[in-house]
């Protein structure tokens, strides 16, 4: 390599570092410039594709990592102590010894580091050197080269089934549609199939790509960590851009599927990739403990100090009181003595150095193992573990595992987090009439689980039916959003899980068509077979069928982590056989004709059927074509048993099973086609012209298709209903008659009918376009695709132009079920003091609906529900709530026949309260709520009302979530746990706590959560008493010794005290200990509320440990004092009954604070006891000239064999510990606390205990008022189900919801 000038190598530098930063860069391909030296390479400036993740390297890893570790001010403090201890006239032990402490604290942290180190830089080789295939100019093919070697502007290789390198502009695929399907788990956790594109207009989709002949210039955004968005346009030689999105973006991390190959362009490599951008390392999060513990240190070195002074002072005033000089005062080498104020200051550093332990340098190792040890003992509860998903709980936050027993507030998502976020599809509507699917009802009745105690709970409400414990999920997103995608195991129901393809339980597949619907679906085939005029039945099953995004693949798929779901016709049940048969029959009529009530098929009836289902699908020659995995057109039509469905929500995948059981089968998508089967066997082919994705602001989709028969130009759309009702244009006038003449009214009273049974609902409607219309926004639409700056915005706004004037053609209503034991778990939370928020985007009737099936809100609650259009009103709103709220008193938890309080907000109103002059208002108001219920509320909005909830109330808090809209909410917390649902991964990956279940969230604060602080609150007050009880004995001799900084006891054994002898007893009482059995603590909720505020680990308790360990020092110094006074025992030999008293008080002070003794608590204190006198006999034997002038030999054997040595440790210590031990046992017998009361209960037998804890409860509940969870009224009597009478009139959400400004207060009885 030629030599440069340093000076070329800081412009090149500087001109690299100018292109890195630029908004837009311009990347073209390395293939020309193969040959050429790096410096003459266009794309030089750009990082390469290896990744270095490791902080140390071999040669400065001792250096660095010193560096680091002297970011904690504790180690700098000891540090600087011990290399003080070097200077003369300061020192107060032996230098070496004084540097053994710091360095072992040192060399323990420096070996955890670079053991993890050593395993990120076997992570990083191992990824850098996996292989892959990069074009070759020279070999004119691809071949086998490295991660590491891939730059940017390489043409790559990826085949099915491997991972993709770098950040890929795709530009070629096997798939002959230019189609290649990829799964994210790896980045996000979603296992569900998603569609990439390449770039179109660049080559041949059947011809074979040749890198050599790409001569474009792309033009790409700086990188970025958003992995949903991409900016990025392809400038070909004749100077026509065209523009680019994430859909042609393969990113690092992804695995390709379904695709035999595909070649992308390397836009982004190494660190630069997206995958890379967000990984940025566990987040280091500051528990309250431990900033209550930075207080408490910090009275420590005030102590410290005003001790050193002390030290200092009297020891000016022992040398200015000393009539002669002494011998033992040595002068210098000039023959004189400093003088005593010049003595005094070096003393008050010889001080600081002898006294150094108030401060305790173990105390931060000792946190850090006890939180290891708890973390172990979360995750191996084998309560918190699911047997469906086959995942237990992940604790990724190990240094805030108190804080979960101290969360005051929990702030909780729904859809997903609440419910199964298994979507099952109920009742619908068709241009304005109700069809109930009774039918479907009852199989959903028979899969229910009838183990559950919480389905007796749901159906408490007086005036509510339900035909099953329906459960809206957050409708702002009608299924096509990014939001909610992603698959997990499904739960065990009825007879287990069907495979792992995403959404495809048999809960979720299997749908009973109603009866009525089949037979006007029937009618409409006579009709419509000969008219080339589309019916409104069949355009809204088809919108059922093609507005989605679902992915169609086979069982034959590439995908080899996914297998084909199983049939579940033969299973014997006359349901499933009935919903098989509906699913593929061949002709509705003969489906219509042989339908008969359930309660009369036998099990022979239900073979037969089977049998002939399968002669109903005999495949039959498609007019278009099937798909196959890879997209490829079959000539024999596939059979729906043997499709699979890659939905990235569930809803959307709830719609598509829908339309099938109906016998509209989605059979095939490409990116330009969509192929539909009808009942009567016959496929249509529509030609996608658009699709119009899903965003958040239009909270719709669109896709535009050409009907293959009457050549229409079709938009069916999908959304909230809400937004498609306001976007209404002329029905089918034409054909409506009488009754039906008000389509889109009915439609609304349907769809208020399906909210106050909790569904999630979405309305459908159509619109034809001229061709006329189509080129002109399509030419609208292009020039939108091809912009980059504001590409986004603009995509929208062609959206929002073309959905106008739209047709309404019906609404669906979802299910989504709550999960196992939600209620008993909001009810238990509840009780111990917590507040619980739910913020969820449903509309107020089905969040309320939902409210009271979880028990947020109770028969008995005062419901307040806010709404307001303008903020001048949601002023008056907040003052007239404050002021009506104030009559029942400042405290929440009010007793008597006073209601407890709800609140229930919309979103418009919700942002309006927290503008900063409103802010106050609104914090005061939710303070005095029992539960908070936020609905229509947007992602940011969820993380806002978190953030104001923690900074104003000054509150610890807690946000639970399972999907992407979750995770600002939940690092917004100051606890954020994820569940693993259906999801993805997103919130697992954001949050400190992983669960999979929320009901796990019970055991896990009520529990874990209370041991967790207990047991480190009391360790860390136990730390300082010993640490203080130690020094002390330091201290008092100075009196004796003229306050010259000298100690009674061997420097080897002061460091080995606490480096050995105590540090291990209180690590295991901080891993160990239980002060009440996890039974009981289950039992009793209430008894979490002690960790709550202040808990344990109060101001006074601090003090009370402080003024503890200076009594006990005091009489485990003057009582050997006073025993050996007029002796002529030396120094060491008075020092050794001290040594050895503290231990056993220190030891024997540990034992009263332990409240459950097991194996390993004694095993630790007896063998501190016995590590104490075999060390120190062993040092006394060996050890004569180790601290010169000293001599400690055979001092502790002489001790032994003394009598008075025993009786001074006997009586110093029972005297020590006596009035600690007497308050103990007078607080617990005159006014014990609750927890004392609890840990009585555990010596009970179980039955008699689980008696007292009812009784507990029964005289608890009747002082508040109420008794939540524990009395159930009775359920209202089941109606039977209708489509005259879809939603009977209920006292529910449609009364405490309106449409202007309401302040609706409602009593439930």
């Amino acid at each position: 390599m030629p030599w440069r000038s340093p000076l070329a190598l800081v412009r090149d530098a500087l001109r690299g570092q100018r292109e890195r930063e630029k908004d837009l860069r311009t990347l073209v391909s390395n293939l020309p410039y193969e040959d050429l030296d790096k410096r003459c390479q266009p794309n030089r400036f750009f990082p390469g594709n290896a990744i270095k993740t490791t902080k140390y390297t071999l040669l400065f890893f001792i250096p660095a990592n010193l560096f680091e570790q002297f970011h904690r001010l504790a180690n700098i403090y000891f540090v600087g102590l011990a290399i003080l201890n070097f200077v003369p006239v300061v020192n107060a032990f032996q230098p070496e010894v004084a540097l053994i402490p710091i360095c072992v604290i040192l060399a323990l942290t420096a070996l955890k580091d670079g053991w993890e180190d050593f395993r990120r830089y076997q992570s990083d080789r191992k990824l850098n050197n996996t292989p892959c295939f990069i074009y070759c100019r020279k070999e004119k093919d691809f071949v086998e080269r490295r991660w590491k070697d891939v730059k940017v502007g390489d043409f790559v290789k990826v085949v099915s089934n491997e991972i993709v390198p770098a950040d890929l502009l795709l530009l070629h695929a096997s798939d002959p549609n230019g189609v290649c399907h990829i799964e994210t788990a790896n980045l996000d956790g979603e296992t569900n199939l998603k569609q990439r594109r390449v770039v179109p207009g660049l080559c041949a989709s059947t011809a074979e790509f040749e890198p050599e002949s790409f001569n474009c210039m792309v033009a790409c955004e700086r990188p970025n960590n958003n992995l949903n968005h991409f900016k990025c346009y392809v400038e070909k030689p004749d100077k026509r851009k065209t523009g680019i999105g994430i859909e042609s973006l393969l990113l690092r991390g992804c695995t390709l599927r379904n695709t035999d190959h595909a070649v992308g362009f390397v836009v982004y490599a190494g660190h630069e990739t997206k995958s890379m951008l967000n990984n940025n390392g566990p987040r280091y999060k500051r528990s309250k403990l431990e900033r209550k513990l930075n207080t408490d240190v910090m009275f420590c070195v005030i102590l410290l100090f005003i001790m050193c002074l002390v030290g200092a002072v009297g020891h000016f005033i022992w040398l200015k009181a000393l009539p002669s000089i002494p011998p033992y005062l040595v002068p210098d080498s000039h023959g004189h003595l400093d003088a005593p104020a010049l003595s005094g200051f070096y003393m008050f550093f010889t001080m600081i150095i002898l006294l150094q332990v108030v401060i305790p340098i173990s105390l931060y190792v000792s946190i850090e193992l006890v939180k290891v040890g708890q973390v172990f003992l979360i995750t191996s509860d084998v309560d918190l573990y699911d047997e469906d998903s086959d995942s237990r709980i992940q604790c990724k936050a190990l240094n805030i595992t108190e804080d979960l027993g101290q969360i005051e507030y929990v702030f909780s998502d729904k859809t997903g987090t609440l419910t199964e976020n298994k979507m099952v599809f109920r009742r619908c509507t068709v241009m304005g009439t109700e069809y109930s699917h009774s039918e479907n009802a009852v199989r959903l009745a028979v899969l229910d689980e009838p183990d559950s105690d919480e389905e007796v709970i749901f159906n408490q409400r007086p005036g509510l039916r339900r035909t099953g414990w329906a459960l809206d999920a957050e409708d702002a997103d009608p299924g096509a959003s990014a939001h909610r995608p992603g698959s997990r195991r499904r739960s065990k129901v009825a007879g287990g899980a069907q495979g792992d393809a995403a959404f495809s339980s048999p809960l979720e597949m299997e749908v009973i068509p109603d009866r009525k619907l089949l037979e006007r679906i029937a009618r409409t085939e006579y009709t419509s077979s000969n008219s080339r005029k589309t019916d409104p039945y069949l355009d809204f099953f088809l919108a059922l069928a093609i507005c989605n995004t679902v992915v169609v693949s086979t069982a034959t798929a590439q995908r080899q982590r996914v297998s084909g779901h199983s049939r579940s016709s033969l299973s014997g049940n006359p349901l499933d056989t009935l919903s098989g048969l509906a699913r593929k029959v061949g002709s509705l009529h003969r489906a219509v004709a042989s339908w008969q009530p359930m309660s009369k098929r036998s099990r022979t009836f239900s073979e037969r059927l089977v049998i002939e289902e399968d002669r109903y699908n005999v495949p039959k020659k498609s007019e278009s074509g099937g798909l196959g995995a890879t997209g490829a057109r079959n000539p024999v039509a596939v059979s729906s048993d043997k499709l699979c469905y890659e939905a990235e929500s569930p809803d959307e995948a709830a719609l598509v099973y829908a339309a099938r059981a109906y016998g509209f089968t989605l059979v095939a998508r490409t990116p330009d086609s969509v192929t539909v089967r009808l009942p009567n066997g016959k496929e249509l082919v529509f030609e996608v012209l658009d699709t119009l994705t899903f965003d958040s602001n239009r909270k719709r989709m669109s896709v535009l298709v050409r009907h293959p028969y009457t050549k229409e130009l079709m938009l069916y759309t999908k959304g909230a209903d809400y937004t498609i009702m306001e976007l209404l244009g002329t029905p089918y006038a034409e054909q409506l008659n009488g009754n039906q003449k008000s389509i889109a009214t009915s439609t609304q009273t349907h769809l208020d009918g399906y909210g106050k049974e909790g569904l999630r609902t979405l309305c459908f409607a159509k619109k034809v376009l001229s061709e006329r219309m189509y080129n002109d926004w399509s030419t609208i639409r292009q020039r939108a695709l091809a912009d980059i700056n504001n590409r986004e915005e603009l995509i929208r706004d062609t959206a929002v132009h073309l959905e106008t004037n739209l047709t309404l053609l019906g609404a669906t209503g979802i299910e989504d079920r709550l999960q196992e034991s939600v209620p008993d778990t909001i009810v238990a939370l509840r009780e111990a003091g917590i507040q619980v928020w739910v913020l969820t985007g449903d509309k107020p009737e089905t969040a309320v609906n939902i409210a009271y099936a979880c028990r947020l809100l109770d028969e008995g609650d005062l419901v307040i529900n806010m709404t307001s259009k303008n903020k001048l009103t949601c002023a008056s709103v907040l003052d007239s709530t404050l002021e009506e709220v104030r009559k029942y008193g400042d405290s929440p938890q009010i007793t008597d026949m006073v209601p407890t309080i709800a609140l229930v907000i919309d979103g418009r109103t919700l942002a309006m309260s927290l503008e900063s002059d409103l802010q106050q208002r609104f914090v005061e108001l939710a303070q005095r709520c029992r539960s908070v219920l936020c609905c229509r509320v947007t992602p940011l909005q969820k993380s806002a009302v978190v953030k104001v909830i923690r900074e104003k109330l000054k509150v610890m808090t807690l946000a639970v979530g399972d999907g992407a809209n979750d995770v600002n909410m939940i690092q917004a917390a100051d606890v954020g746990i994820g569940i693993s649902g259906q999801e993805g991964m997103q919130a697992v990956m954001a949050s400190d706590f992983a669960i999979s279940r929320f009901k796990h969230l019970k055991k896990l604060l009520l529990v874990h959560g209370h041991w967790c602080y207990t047991r480190l609150a009391s360790m860390i007050i136990y730390f300082f008493y010993k640490n203080v009880t130690y020094v002390n004995l330091l201290f008092w001799y100075q009196f004796f010794c003229g306050f010259s900084g000298t100690a009674m006891i061997d420097y080897w054994l002061l460091i080995f005290f606490n480096l050995f002898f105590t540090s291990v007893p209180p690590i295991m009482f901080g891993i160990m200990d239980r002060d009440v059995s996890a039974e009981t603590l289950l039992g009793l909720p209430e008894l979490y509320r002690t960790g709550q505020g202040s808990g344990e680990y109060k101001f006074s308790t601090f003090w009370v440990a402080m003024l503890d360990a200076f009594y006990q020092s005091l009489v485990c110094f003057f009582i050997p004092y006073l025993t050996y006074q007029d002796s002529d025992i030396d120094v060491f030999t008075f020092g050794t009954p001290l040594n050895t008293v503290s231990l056993f008080t220190i030891l024997l002070h540990l034992s009263i604070e332990i409240k459950t003794w097991t194996f390993v608590h004694w095993v630790t204190i007896l063998g501190s006891v016995a590590m104490y006198f075999i060390a120190t006999l062993a040092y006394s034997a060996t050890c004569i000239t180790c601290n010169p002038p000293s001599n400690p030999y055979w001092i502790l054997q002489n001790q032994m064999i003394d009598p008075m040595f025993y009786l001074v440790c006997i009586i110093t210590t029972v005297v020590a510990l006596l009035p600690r031990y007497t308050f103990h046992v007078l607080r617990n017998t005159l006014a014990p606390s609750p927890l004392v009361r609890a840990r009585h209960l555990d010596r009970l037998d179980p039955t008699v205990r689980e008696q007292w804890i009812k009784e507990w409860r029964g005289l608890r509940s009747a002082a508040d008022g109420n008794l939540p969870g524990l009395s159930a009224s009775p359920s209202p009597s089941p109606a039977p189900e209708t489509s005259e009478d879809p939603s009977p009139p209920s006292p529910a959400p449609s009364d405490i919801t309106g449409d202007d400004i309401t302040l609706n207060v409602i009593t439930e009885s």
